[in-house]
């Protein structure tokens, strides 16, 4: 059954995927309450790398952060989620408020209000919004300088061009002056790449698949759920976990009352997380108005975090 609230863009991007047989959707539908839930449990699996090896970096590099980013700051984060990594950071660089951004508003208040607990000191300013975009900051924080944080390697699920679209619009929403740490997955052996992305206790799947039942829930669907499976592949060409949802047999469904029918094998695209290289990351920072000032990287080489910065637009004469 439809849910009395559903965004616009959700339908519009659902109805282009089985009309237009673009056969892909935008991987931050992946985040309603149940994906976001599902998401804090991948974080936790033995095969899931990224948030340990990040967290890591955060909690032995404190005092650099301290010193590269001065006190009394606003850190204002791009798809808090359930905000895990963001404590590390605040105790370490003494804030001035803290501004979380995320799509799911439900998830937000309630992660936000476990933050209020363990900083009760601390101004916090939830903002449900789609980051995707320049974001209106609470005018609490207007005359604050500011730290955007983007942690996780979630610049990683957009194509290049996308990528810096949204660096662009982060930096339109810090302002001029700001800065922004942010997290970058490194290319490495396949099969470790593959293997975070494909648990052995199907939680990715979970994941993936929830998709499907977010579909139905929200825009009168009856998608079969049960006759696809979850599948990641690495593609070296593009430098990217590839995640794919394909049907396992000859399906027939309908949406908002239209019918759609998918033949066997047919897959549908719903998320890339794109691995990089320092230099890749660098340039594609530069071209998002952000100079690089500082970078930290675990021993393996396996997560950088990034400290950049809104210097004034400058172009060779």
């Amino acid at each position: 059954m439809t849910t009395s609230v559903v965004d616009h863009t959700f339908r519009k991007d659902v109805r282009r995927c089985f009309e237009q047989q673009t056969y892909a959707m935008p991987a931050r539908w992946l985040y309603d309450r149940r994906g976001s839930e599902l998401f804090e449990e991948i974080t936790e699996l033995p095969e899931y790398y990224p948030t340990r090896t990040e967290t890591k970096l955060l909690q032995a590099n404190g005092a650099a952060f301290a010193a590269a980013v001065g006190p009394n700051r606003a850190v204002i984060e791009f798809g808090s989620g359930s905000s895990t990594k963001t404590p590390h950071l605040l105790k370490a660089i003494d804030p001035a408020a803290y501004v979380p951004i995320d799509i799911s508003g439900e998830f937000l208040e309630h992660s936000a209000s476990q933050l209020q607990d363990e900083f009760p000191d601390l101004p916090i300013h939830p903002v449900e919004a789609d980051f995707m975009k320049r974001v209106e900051l609470p005018e609490a924080v207007a005359g604050m300088p500011k730290l955007g944080f983007f942690p996780g390697s979630t610049i990683g699920n957009m194509i290049a061009r996308t990528s810096v679209d949204l660096l662009r619009f982060m930096r339109e929403t810090l302002g001029e002056g700001a800065q922004l740490l942010i997290g970058f997955d490194r290319i490495k052996d396949p099969e470790i790449l593959v293997n975070a992305y494909d648990d052995s206790a199907g939680v990715t799947a979970q994941f993936s698949l929830n998709l499907l039942h977010r579909i139905n829930r929200e825009l009168d669907a009856d998608i079969p759920v049960e006759q696809f499976r979850h599948i990641a592949v690495w593609n070296d060409l593009y430098a990217r976990i590839e995640i794919y949802l394909e049907a396992q047999a000859d399906v027939e469904f309908s949406i908002d009352g239209k019918v759609y029918k998918l033949v066997e094998g047919q897959r549908l695209h719903i998320e890339n997380s794109h691995k990089y290289g320092l230099r890749d990351a660098r340039l594609m920072l530069r071209a998002g108005g952000w100079t690089p000032l500082h970078e930290w990287s675990d021993e393996r080489d396996y997560f950088t975090l990034m400290l950049v910065e809104a210097h004034p637009l400058k172009h060779a004469p």
